[in-house]
């Protein structure tokens, strides 16, 4: 009996299997549970996001659908709006510009409009990020977009155990939830071009993270840096340096945009004096200017050490081209050369 425990505790999994597994357990769970979207039957998704489900549920229950995301979206809300529990997926977050007056105008105004009297339990997932080549339509991350749209909870996760549980939460949440997962995260062997620590303890019953709630990935008592996805460790490996230069490097996962606990990051900023916010998303009236605006709100609460700065996009399309396309996206380097600036240049 002792050994099948610790072996169940120590039962590792990419992002992408505990994703899907969450889904499963929902499904199981909970009929009204479904899956749409363009190719998540029997091919299980183009990122093996819905992998299994077709064969275990059927296609009632896992339905692809034509190349039509506007249809898929308009689906989804109609199925909420009756009861049911869809995950719509999109497949790229960019493609969610072809269907965005159904997020904007639509899915995110239904129940406010309705006097609360419609509810939208709907989770629509998508991936994000550049880093392999996919160019730029097929390579943005933009959860600010989603962010600053009210009547949406947009969820980030960054590593396998966080999938799961955030995932089961978005499932039984009431309201419209934006899942996005970072595809150089997942797991998938085409798609390893990063340190991410793909396979990570994940346990085998269901489990819910609740929304809103930090996760400290690393003690440091110099530098704050808060990170989303896959700037969490690119965040990790640079903290690792700077730690050899006797920098100590405190990293805040936010885990969700919205709901953001910015208690955690005061918190952390009432010990070092210092914040770097990192982000995939693009620069201007992004996510990264955002953290930095509440934090000049609420100086009363810290003492900052040093000036705030932010690693985002810069207001370029993202290159097709590999070299072009590393200058655009914050690396490692980047981070080190932030924190060192913010170690020596004081107000």
């Amino acid at each position: 009996m002792s050994n099948a425990n610790t072996a169940a505790e120590v039962r590792k999994l990419p992002f992408y299997m505990a994703m899907v597994e969450a889904i499963r357990q929902e499904m199981a769970r909970d009929s009204s549970v479904f899956c749409l979207g363009e190719d998540v039957g029997q091919i299980g998704g183009v990122f093996q996001s819905t992998v299994g489900l077709h064969k275990e549920f059927g296609a009632e229950r896992v339905r692809d659908t034509p190349i039509s995301e506007t249809a898929i979206l308009g689906t989804a809300l109609g199925a909420a709006a009756q009861g049911m529990r869809p995950i719509a997926e999109l497949m790229f977050v960019d493609f969610m510009g072809v269907c965005f007056d159904q997020i904007l105008n639509n899915i995110s105004k239904t129940t406010y409009m309705s006097g609360g009297a419609v509810k939208l339990p709907l989770v629509i997932t998508a991936s994000t990020g550049g880093g392999i080549c996919d160019a730029a339509q097929h390579s943005q991350t933009l959860h600010g977009y989603f962010a600053h749209t009210p009547g949406i909870k947009v969820v980030i996760p960054s590593n396998p155990y966080d999938a799961k549980g955030l995932m089961t939460t978005a499932i039984r949440d009431d309201n419209p939830v934006v899942y996005l997962f970072h595809r150089g995260l997942l797991g998938l062997p085409v798609l390893n071009f990063i340190d991410a620590q793909f396979a990570t303890d994940v346990p085998e019953e269901p489990y819910a993270i609740p929304f809103g709630e930090a996760r400290i990935v690393r003690k440091g008592s110099d530098v704050t840096i808060v990170a989303f996805a896959q700037m969490v460790h690119k965040a990790r490996l640079a903290a690792a340096e700077l730690e050899a230069q006797g920098i100590s490097v405190e990293i805040i996962d936010p885990r969700t945009l919205v709901p953001l606990d910015m208690d955690s990051i005061y918190t952390s900023l009432s010990k070092t004096g210092r914040l770097l916010v990192i982000d995939e998303d693009y620069l201007s009236f992004g996510v990264t200017g955002e953290i930095i605006a509440r934090v000049a709100e609420n100086l009363g609460r810290f003492t900052l050490k040093a000036a705030p700065r932010r690693l985002a996009i810069p207001d370029v399309n993202i290159p097709y081209s590999p070299a072009l396309e590393n200058q655009v996206i914050p690396q490692v380097s980047n981070i080190v050369e932030a924190v060192e600036s913010l170690m020596n240049n004081p107000l």
